[in-house]
């Protein structure tokens, strides 16, 4: 009984995530200190339908989307992660939390960020 349970208790540790979700006040703060990458994991084309000002896209979706966020993204900087509702943004953090990235991923994702009321740009 005791292995089993030190069993659990080690996989339900490791299965946690490996990085940070936040609501959009919070996000709104992180975006807004120095050495934070704002990065929208949605397609090129929900992205040219409006994203938050500066970030970066790439698309978690596509092959190369590790090999492209090494190619554009400092270890030396916070990720701020976001999509579309927060599931897709949550995965690429997971993804690349596990690269060495610190990463940020704000819940509920653009949706959230409309609702309450932020801008975006296209």
């Amino acid at each position: 009984m005791i292995t089993y349970l030190l069993s659990f208790l080690w996989l339900t540790a490791c299965g946690q995530d490996r990085f940070e979700n936040v609501d959009v006040e919070k996000f709104k703060s992180i975006i807004n200190e120095p050495n934070v990458i704002v990065v929208d994991v949605r397609s090129a084309e929900e992205y040219a339908e409006g994203h938050l000002a500066g970030a970066l896209n790439i698309d978690q979706g596509q092959d190369g989307f590790i090999k492209k966020a090494q190619e554009s993204l400092s270890k030396d900087k916070t990720i701020a992660i976001y999509c579309r509702s927060g599931r897709r943004s949550a995965l690429a953090a997971n993804r690349l939390a596990k690269e060495g990235y610190k990463c940020v991923n704000m819940k509920g994702g653009i949706i959230a960020w409309k609702s309450a009321n932020q801008e975006i740009v296209k």
